[in-house]
């Protein structure tokens, strides 16, 4: 096991399911799509930050952390699951919340993560675009000491070594489900936002021994700086867990082609996929990650890059929560 040894915490249903997708595959008419269901993980509505989370708790336990303290955009989904954890485990959550969507409807502001956010009990604070938030929660880490309080800090997305450890295990459990299932996949694709379940998952296939490629579809910024933070996290990550030069550069590959307008903002592509998986497998995915993400995915298959006979898992990092926020902005027939 790679990840014997590192402080964890139980919080996420696992393993989650890997399932064919008979009605998709054949109304794109390409190749054999899965899907990981991480969507599954259990923790207010779950979501891929469970399983990072599952460290980073485990890490402030051990250290008697009482408060946790975290940042995300508005509509957060890791903020929802710390918040989460944090009511569960009895501690305090502080937490920062970026307006990165301009020109957001009362629905996005009050709706979604942000009112389970509220219903779990975690303090929130606003802030605008591209505050340094470093400095603002190592200010806050001392006032909490200065209080008499113990706090740990986890970034955004839980995207550190210590985070990207859940998608290290993701990736174990997802070569042993291949094995148990009698499948191999051709690709692996995922949504790649704050680079901690791109960079783990990557991590953990070559210090497996897989050489599965792993596609990120990028969310937010272009692919240039996308690709260089989720390969600096998986060097970074494979030192931690003691497998340093288990990637290499080229094992990191994001397209960063379907963001659209900006992070969070609803495209077309994006529309349509959550539609189509909604009507034809009746799934639910999110605007900002997941939808985009697939929307990515079907673009690849319709333009021939993946190819009748392969065999593809689209990661579902999960997000639901989201889609309530978009009620007003989704076009929905």
């Amino acid at each position: 096991m790679l990840l014997s040894g590192f402080p964890r915490v139980s919080l996420a249903h696992l393993p989650t399911r890997l399932e064919f997708l008979p009605r998709l595959t054949e109304h794109l008419g390409g190749p054999e799509i899965w899907v990981k269901r991480d969507d599954c993980t259990g923790l207010a509505t779950g979501g891929n930050k469970t399983r990072k989370l599952e460290f980073s708790m485990g890490e402030a336990l051990a250290r008697d952390a009482d408060t946790i303290i975290t940042v995300g955009a508005v509509q957060s989904n890791h903020v929802r699951q710390t918040a989460a954890a944090a009511a569960r485990l009895g501690m305090r959550c502080e937490v920062l919340l970026e307006h990165r969507v301009g020109k957001p409807s009362d629905i996005y502001l009050q709706s979604g993560n942000v009112l389970l956010d509220r219903i779990l009990g975690a303090n929130l604070r606003e802030y605008p675009k591209g505050t340094d938030f470093d400095a603002v929660m190592a200010e806050l880490a001392g006032e909490v000491q200065a209080a008499g309080g113990t706090p740990y800090i986890i970034p955004g997305g839980a995207s550190n070594p210590v985070g990207a450890l859940g998608y290290v295990g993701c990736a174990e459990e997802l070569l042993q489900q291949c094995d148990e299932q009698d499948v191999a996949f051709d690709h692996v694709v995922l949504a790649s936002g704050s680079a901690g379940t791109h960079a783990g998952l990557t991590v953990g296939l070559r210090a497996s021994g897989s050489d599965m490629p792993v596609l990120g579809i990028g969310v937010n910024v272009p692919r240039a700086a996308q690709e260089a933070k989720v390969y600096d996290l998986a060097v970074a990550t494979a030192e931690y867990l003691g497998r340093a030069g288990c990637v290499v550069r080229d094992d990191i590959v994001a397209d960063c082609n379907y963001v659209g307008p900006g992070y969070g903002e609803p495209t077309a592509g994006m529309n349509e996929a959550v539609l189509m998986l909604a009507r034809r497998e009746g799934l639910l995915f999110d605007p900002v990650y997941s939808g985009k993400a697939l929307a990515g995915m079907i673009d690849y298959i319709r333009a021939g890059r993946f190819e009748p006979g392969q065999k593809i898992v689209f990661l579902h990092t999960g997000g639901v929560a989201g889609l309530f926020a978009y009620a007003d902005t989704l076009t929905i027939g």
